[in-house]
Order: structure tokens, then sequence, then C-alpha cells
């Protein structure tokens, strides 16, 4: 009798789940992964999301908010997903949790296009922007800064926008952040990328670290895109 009201709860559970709408977090100025054109999300994490959420049987809603504020407003419950070009840490992991790995980048070190900088941008007495909160910003800071390798000014921006404008206007000498999305800005920016921080980093897919359910739904839903060939799709579209 316990077995079978056990599984009565599980199939009540996953009917639940299926058709759920879920409010997914971003920071929607991190193109290729998500950005907003013509006032619609757009992106491969947009893609990606709405992809799972088709296989899985459940829509989303997406907001956009700053990154640094993206965890927190999932843990207080404000949101149900967060898929933000999100690097796996342990840090991250331990408020909570992430789904398996979907995409692998490493940082990039962004200058002015007409600039004669290399990676030694990075020493001395230059100035250097980050967006808070990134592992591009961590990385600055751990081996950089608290190093006293980079001496010159080290800011924070809340969005990649407002560091990409003070490096097109002269503010700042440089900027790190991840590889893809440097890309992207060097096809629409007079900006360049000088090099590659190898910092093998994984994105993945929060959720409330009490939700495993929901973790286990997106996990099915990125295995079961990986066995269509939907996934690969999906980064030929973006990169």
């Amino acid at each position: 009798m316990k077995k079978i009201l056990f599984v009565a709860f599980v199939l009540l559970t996953v009917g639940f789940l299926f058709g759920a709408k879920y409010i997914v977090g971003v920071s929607a100025d991190f193109p290729p992964f998500e950005s907003v054109e013509n006032g619609e999300f757009v992106g491969f994490d947009i893609d990606l999301i709405k992809a799972i959420g088709e296989e899985m049987g459940f829509e989303v809603e997406i907001r956009d908010m700053s990154f640094d504020s993206l965890i927190a407003a999932l843990v207080s419950g404000n949101l149900d997903i967060v898929i933000s070009g999100m690097t796996i840490t342990q840090e991250r992991a331990e408020v909570v949790s992430f789904s398996k790995p979907y995409w692998t980048a490493d940082q990039s070190v962004v200058v002015r296009e007409d600039s004669d900088f290399n990676v030694t941008v990075l020493f001395g007495k230059r100035n250097v922007g980050v967006q808070t909160g990134t592992t591009g910003d961590l990385w600055v800071e751990e081996n950089l800064v608290e190093t006293k390798i980079l001496t010159g000014d080290f800011k924070r921006y809340d969005t990649y926008v407002l560091a990409m404008t003070d490096l097109i206007n002269k503010n700042i000498d440089a900027i790190v952040l991840d590889a893809p999305v440097a890309e992207g800005f060097a096809k629409v920016r007079p900006v360049k990328v000088v090099a590659i921080l190898k910092t093998y980093e994984d994105y993945g897919i929060a959720v409330n670290k009490g939700n495993k359910t929901l973790l286990a739904l997106i996990n099915e839903g990125i295995e079961r895109l990986e066995a269509s060939g939907k996934l690969d799709e999906l980064n030929l579209k973006h990169f």
C-alpha cells in the first residue's frame, strides 16, 4: 500500500509540474546568450529554456534584472529559474542548485579597436572594467587586484553595455568578460579581443536549493535536447 501511495504521489507531482508556468530570471545585456531586440527577449539561453519547457511541458515567463540580483531573487522565491550565462561555482552552488552544464566558456580581454594594447593591458597602471558579480569580476580581483599586478582603477558596472560604453569613450582601457559575449560585441562595436584567459567555466541553469523536482525536470530536458540534436541546432543558430 505504501508503495502504491508513493507512486501515486510521484505521478501527481509530475502531473502538476507539466503545464506549470515558471518565472525565469535573466540579465538581458549578454548577447548572444540573452538580450532585447525590438522589445523581445532573444538569445541562446532564451531559446534553450523555451525549448526545455516545450519538451518537458511547462511554460516560462522571462524577467530581466541585474546579474548580481539573480541569485538573491531565486533564493527569495521571486524567481523559479535562472539562466543567464551563469558559471557554476562552488560559492554559488552553496545557495542554489545547478543543472548539468550546457556550455563551457573562457574569459576574454577586450580593448578599443584602434588600441595597440595586448594582454599586458591587465598589468600596471591601467583601468580595467568588469560586470559586477560575474566570474570575470572575481578573476580580475583575485588574480590581478589582490596580487597588485593591476594597479590602476578596477571598475565594476551593472551591465556590460555600460562597461563597453566607457571603454569606447576611453574612460577605461580594457574589459574582461566571457569569450562568446566578447566576440559578439566585437562584431557590432569598435572593439577587439586581444587575449583569451583559459578559465574553462561551465554554465548551468539554477533553481532553488530545495527544488529537486524542478532540477530533475530541467536536466531531463537538456538530455532530451542533446539526444534529439536540438541543442546542436541552437548552437549553430547563435554561434
